[in-house]
């Protein structure tokens, strides 16, 4: 079943089209790795998704609900797309952490303020605060974090960053967990051990979009690969199949590339 639906996304800036008519579906349990050079297009397509961009075109829907439809304004709203946007986690490129909070503090406090929100200054919220506690702690102690939940980022490797931004991603349980080329920003030396927790999410079949240069990974944790050029989508099918036999010229052009690199 298909949890995860884009039909026809299309991103403007000014004159320039960054996305064209993008489709696609994820399947629930699935990984799909979205591959390809520079300016194609990917980093936009993530945005689009988690409504950090609004798309000028298309649909998207999650488990079967329009979330955003380009020709319905009903769809367009603030508040709605606040919302919405908690179907998706979302992980940076630069972990994007709070500075001035703890570890467990940036994981806590989406669902803290979300959980303030509901009950609107009732007592029972406390309860559900404890929760939120528990369960982050939880998931710190999965990404192999237990001891530094009282550190500040500043106190982190890059490569712990990054683990504390997937267990902020991962508590406010998404139904589709987004990273943005999640090693990027790391040494080679630290790229593994993020590379580890993603792939163990991937075990755990977690449904994930995932932004890559990381072309072996992709191959042996995606389920699907789609790779972008020019804003189109020009090769889609199953990871190894792409990755290690592609058929489109611009695909293994890029591919080449990498592997040169």
């Amino acid at each position: 079943m298909a949890v995860l639906e884009v039909e026809n996304i299309r991103k403007e800036f000014g004159k320039t089209v960054v996305l064209r008519d993008v489709s696609f579906e994820l399947e629930q349990g699935h990984a799909i790795a979205i591959i390809g050079s520079s300016g194609s297009g990917k980093t936009t397509l993530l945005r689009c998704l988690n409504f950090l961009e609004r798309p000028d075109g298309g649909i998207i829907r999650v488990k079967g609900e329009v979330l955003f439809d380009a020709n319905d304004p009903a769809t367009h709203g603030e508040a709605e797309i606040r919302k919405k946007r908690l179907h998706f986690g979302m992980v940076f490129q630069a972990f994007n952490l709070f500075p001035q909070y703890t570890a467990l503090h940036n994981v806590t406090l989406a669902s803290e303020l979300l959980a303030k929100e509901r009950y609107k200054g009732s007592k029972d919220w406390r309860a559900e605060i404890r929760d939120i506690e528990n369960k982050a702690l939880s998931i710190l102690e999965q990404m192999g974090l237990a001891d530094k939940i009282n550190l500040y980022p500043y106190q982190l490797s890059g490569g712990q960053q990054q683990r504390v931004a997937i267990a902020r991603a991962l508590a406010l349980q998404p139904d589709i967990l987004c990273f943005d080329e999640p090693t990027s920003a790391l040494d080679p030396e630290l790229t593994g051990e993020v590379l580890r927790v993603i792939r163990s999410l991937a075990e755990k079949h977690t449904t994930m979009a995932i932004v890559t240069h990381e072309m072996a990974f992709a191959r042996d944790v995606a389920d699907e690969v789609i790779f972008l050029d020019n804003g189109l989508i020009v090769e889609r099918g199953k990871a190894k199949d792409v990755i290690d036999n592609p058929q489109e010229e611009r695909t293994q052009q890029f591919l080449a590339r990498y592997t040169q690199d």
